[in-house]
């Protein structure tokens, strides 16, 4: 498995506790416990590459998360990704506040020179959080059955930015939009 980097949207408790939730039927229902095992937290990926200066992009989104303020956040759908890690989702309901949050954040990163990979561009990323991967293929429409009967909408507010090291997640660090820094 190769190692890499990103930038992940955290939660409030309350939002985050409501994903958990998915996690644990799911694992309880032995259809996907990768998420857990590998350590990850409730997130929207904001951008990832195996590859990047951690300094350089630690002291852009530090410098950008202090010029934010939390997000409002409602996952209104479930989705999957084509592709081969049968991945389920929480979609959020779009929001011209979270597209722009990811395109400042992304002109950002540009303007330091680092290099955002076609999926997580303004123009192709699709905003999401995991909430299976790796679920048989088998077992899709029994995942996807168990996904309706959670209470939709989810919402709550986007807190904080991680850049988080993987796999296993390891988060780095983490910065309180509107606010400081949070050492894991």
């Amino acid at each position: 498995m190769s190692q890499g980097y990103a930038l992940e949207l955290y939660f409030d408790p309350a939002l985050e506790n409501q994903v958990l939730k998915a996690w644990n039927v799911l694992a309880r229902r032995q259809i996907s416990t990768q998420l857990i095992e590998i350590e990850s937290r409730p997130h929207i990926t904001l951008f990832s590459s195996p590859f990047v200066d951690v300094s350089k992009l630690e002291n852009i989104v530090k410098n950008f998360a202090s010029k934010q303020e939390p997000l409002p956040m409602s996952f209104s759908s479930i989705g999957s990704l084509a592709n081969d890690n049968n991945v389920l989702f929480l979609a959020p309901t779009p929001s011209l506040s979270l597209i722009q949050f990811h395109l400042q954040l992304c002109d950002a990163m540009r303007r330091d020179g680092i290099e955002i990979g076609e999926e997580y561009r303004p123009d192709s990323w699709i905003p999401h959080c995991p909430v299976a991967e790796e679920v048989p293929k088998a077992r899709m429409a029994e995942a996807f059955t168990v996904l309706r009967d959670l209470k939709m909408p989810v919402t709550g507010y986007a807190m904080d930015i991680g850049l988080v090291e993987y796999p296993p997640v390891r988060e780095l660090c983490s910065f309180v939009l509107g606010g400081s820094t949070v050492e894991p």
